[in-house]
């Protein structure tokens, strides 16, 4: 038998993904643009909902309280997404909810002085303030971080090879809300995830009028026919005797969030009152703002490979982190629940359809919000099984830039990979069991830092991967970290495309020229 030839072999590094239909600044038709933004708006609202269903009740909030943070954070995740578009990084990325900040924000739902308070609803208002003030304070520094380049001069000890497990394990550090989510209610969340599957990929050359419909309308499709199905269950009383965990994640009628909505909601700066600060809380708020940051620059470096971009230069990156911060600030909202992130599931991702986005989220505010956002957590979690996979794999992509046959980039690809999923599992089973973090002294500021850093799979193997590439044998390890392909990305004018991808609007550059 012929010896294969060597291109039989192996494929050559890309800087672009292929198979996307369009490129960040192609302009799509303006049905499919506002049909795959409400799409993405729809995948958003799992996490929107979620955490403020877990942390309102906390609080001693009411489902009218609830319905209302709910809005709030599908307002602001609208705002944010539009001027991130616009004035931020230029990459089609939208505003989730973010874990990172759960520790602090609990910490300070059980600080003495607020517990002590014997008026739900006005221990609930207490403690927004607290919180607001502590998002405030700790997104000032993100500001400093980003608006000064420090964050864009510490990106230049970033390497291909440093950045994998980052990004991987933006995706990957998120596997406890996939399918364990999904079995605690299997008869909605596996339909949900085959059907999901099958008609994004195995169904994806099926054309209506030359349109691949189930490809990129999949997500749309799939959760509306299971949507209905989990509400034909709800209806025909299958779940009627069952427990109320279950009735929470299968019924379709059980968040209380239709009924508590007002017909037209629109959310205003201090609506809970001034804020308070308070020196101990803003600091553990810092430590989420610090995850959030690196959560973010994993989502930026992810977004830019989806969306056929070029990784985004320093510049850009710190622009981003910048206008993340300062939109919470104008808005003095609960902000502090939202990270930048990518949720892309179309195969293709552009402005425009993040422009739709955002409007959704700044529209659907009132009762017609409420309804979307009623849909089982289940559905969203077995939808997160596909996207937070994907988003890992970007991650992966990146080795295709070093040297895996490189003992030394084995090694460190391994170890943070391996403590990046390992620690922060510590910290939570520690949690579960003790009730309170491995870090546990008198200083609580101090323990909502370390536990809040630690709880984070991409902080985690930041930490590992960056300063182990740094470190060991680094000098003559360039090539094999992928540095000749990678430096070029790091200055605007270091590729041509750069330009065409991350200049400003409106001739905008002139007055804030790139670095």
């Amino acid at each position: 038998m012929e010896a294969p030839k060597p291109e039989e072999i192996s494929h050559p590094p890309m800087d672009q993904l292929q198979g996307f239909e369009y490129c960040i600044d192609s302009n799509p038709s303006w049905g499919e643009a506002i049909a795959l933004g409400f799409q993405h708006y729809i995948l958003a609202l799992g996490t929107a909902v979620m955490i403020p269903s877990f942390l309102v009740p906390l609080m001693g909030g009411s489902d009218d309280d609830k319905v209302r943070v709910v809005q709030t954070m599908l307002f602001v995740g609208g705002i944010n997404t539009l001027l991130q578009t616009l004035f931020g990084t230029r990459l089609p990325t939208v505003i989730g909810g973010s874990h990172a900040f759960l520790v602090p924000i609990i910490s300070i739902i059980h600080d003495s002085s607020l517990m002590e308070i014997h008026d739900s609803h006005l221990r609930f208002l207490q403690t927004m303030r607290a919180i607001q003030g502590a998002l405030i304070v700790a997104s000032s520094i993100q500001i400093i971080l980003g608006y000064s380049q420090l964050w864009g001069i510490c990106s230049r000890f970033f390497s291909p090879l440093g950045m994998v497990p980052v990004i991987a394990l933006v995706g990957f550090g998120l596997f406890d809300r996939g399918f364990p989510v999904v079995g605690r209610c299997v008869e909605i969340g596996v339909p949900m995830l085959i059907l999901f599957v099958i008609f994004s990929q195995y169904l994806k050359n099926f054309q209506t009028k030359k349109l691949p419909i189930l490809e990129r309308f999949a997500l749309l499709i799939s959760i509306t026919v299971i949507w209905a199905y989990a509400h034909l269950l709800t209806a025909s009383g299958a779940y009627k005797h069952r427990s109320d965990i279950t009735q929470l994640n299968c019924r379709t009628d059980k968040a209380n969030l239709i009924s508590s909505a007002p017909w037209i909601k629109i959310p205003y700066p201090l609506q809970w009152g001034a804020p308070t600060f308070d020196a101990g809380h803003a600091f553990g708020m810092m430590a989420a703002v610090l995850v959030s940051l690196i959560e973010s620059t994993g989502a930026y470096k992810a977004a830019s490979r989806l969306a056929s971009a070029t990784p985004p230069p320093a510049h850009v990156l710190s622009r981003g982190i910048g206008w993340q911060a300062f939109t919470c600030i104008i808005l003095i909202t609960y902000r502090g629940l939202l990270h930048t992130g990518n949720w892309d599931s179309t195969g293709w991702t552009l402005w425009d359809i993040d422009w739709f986005y955002g409007v959704c989220f700044v529209v659907l505010t009132g009762k017609f919000g409420a309804l979307f956002a009623s849909i089982p957590f289940t559905i969203f979690a077995a939808v997160y099984c596909v996207v937070f996979g994907l988003v890992a794999s970007v991650g992966l992509s990146f080795l295709q830039f070093t040297n895996m046959n490189s003992m030394r980039n084995l090694f460190i690809t391994g170890v943070a990979f391996f403590l990046g999923l390992s620690v922060p599992q510590y910290f939570r089973d520690y949690t579960a069991a003790a009730l309170h973090g491995p870090a546990h002294t008198k200083a609580g500021w101090f323990n909502d830092f370390v536990n809040t850093i630690f709880f984070s799979s991409p902080t985690v193997a930041l930490i590992v991967a960056v300063f182990l590439d740094n470190t060991l044998d680094y000098k003559d390890s360039a090539k094999d970290r992928g540095m000749p392909w990678w430096v070029k990305f790091r200055t605007f004018k270091g590729d041509s495309r750069n330009e065409e991808f991350y200049t400003l609007p409106f001739n905008l550059n002139r007055f804030f020229p790139p670095a």
